[in-house]
């Protein structure tokens, strides 16, 4: 059996001794004057001790009150701090994406899901690997790939896979498909440029530099270096800003789509249910 006085007993002594007066104890608790001062009462019976004196003006804390009202108060304070902290981390929410796709097309939307869910705390785990959900603290992810991405999780599609070439507009000699081959060819570690080539009609040629990352190869192409073949919503504000142009109007399309990847059920609900909501708002903002 706890030896703990009932909680609602020392909630009444805690007011009682803050206003040293039953009334106003009463009115912040929202009870009667009478409920309180009979908590009183009743803690007194079950401590063994008088925690009041009652005066003509209204209560004086005896000298056991003052020393047991001082660690009450600190409990009750510890309490809500842990309330508020719990409140907190309730609208705590971490993403876990590559770096390819935070840089390249996470981070300049991130002002407007600030703006419209201001008290969000988004937190950006940008990683190559997957995420397991249970270990590293992710809520919610969003991967490039085929589905399923594991058991218990649940994929929704962000938008589809269609892969473009582009070169920064100072490179103006690129009009046809065949102008590639005087060009270096940016890969990433998708190696979809065989692909690519087949499709136009064109043999690999021995230019190439590789990266592992397709920010990498889009950031080269963006510097003049050669051609990246990347994916059309990563290169998008690059092209809108000027920085990369689209060199053939053929694309290639992949099974390897972007998905909103979620637990069934997940640790923060709301949090995971309004960051999917704005992914997809944004994909068709486009």
């Amino acid at each position: 059996m706890s030896r703990l006085p009932p909680l609602n007993a020392l909630r009444a002594f805690d007011a009682a001794g803050r206003h040293l007066n039953f009334r106003l104890a009463a009115e912040e608790l929202g009870v009667t004057q009478g409920a309180v001062a009979q908590q009183v009462r009743g803690l007194e019976a079950r401590l063994g001790v008088q925690l009041f004196d009652r005066v003509a003006r209204g209560l004086e804390l005896t000298r056991t009150g003052r020393v047991y009202l001082a660690p009450v108060n600190r409990a009750f304070a510890l309490l809500e701090e842990a309330t508020e902290g719990v409140g907190a981390q309730s609208r705590t929410l971490t993403i876990s994406v590559t770096p390819s796709f935070a840089s390249k097309w996470l981070v300049s939307r991130l002002g407007r899901l600030t703006e419209l869910h201001p008290d969000l705390d988004v937190r950006v785990d940008a990683r190559p690997g997957l995420s397991n959900f249970q270990s590293d603290g992710i809520d919610i992810a969003v991967r490039q790939g085929t589905p399923p991405f594991g058991p218990g999780l649940v994929a929704e599609p962000l938008f589809a896979a269609s892969f473009i070439a582009v070169c920064s507009p100072s490179l103006s000699d690129l009009a046809v498909p065949e102008d590639l081959k005087r060009h270096t060819l940016l890969h990433d570690s998708h190696g979809l440029w065989p692909l690519y080539l087949e499709q136009l009609g064109l043999s690999p040629g021995p230019r190439a530099i590789s990266f592992n990352q397709t920010s990498l190869a889009i950031d080269a192409a963006v510097a003049g270096q050669g051609v990246a073949l990347a994916d059309a919503p990563l290169v998008a504000d690059e092209i809108e800003r000027g920085r990369l142009r689209q060199v053939f109007e053929a694309g290639l399309s992949a099974d390897l789509g972007f998905y909103i990847v979620a637990p069934r059920r997940p640790r923060v609900p709301e949090p995971v249910k309004l960051m999917r909501e704005w992914l997809l708002s944004e994909a068709v903002r486009r």
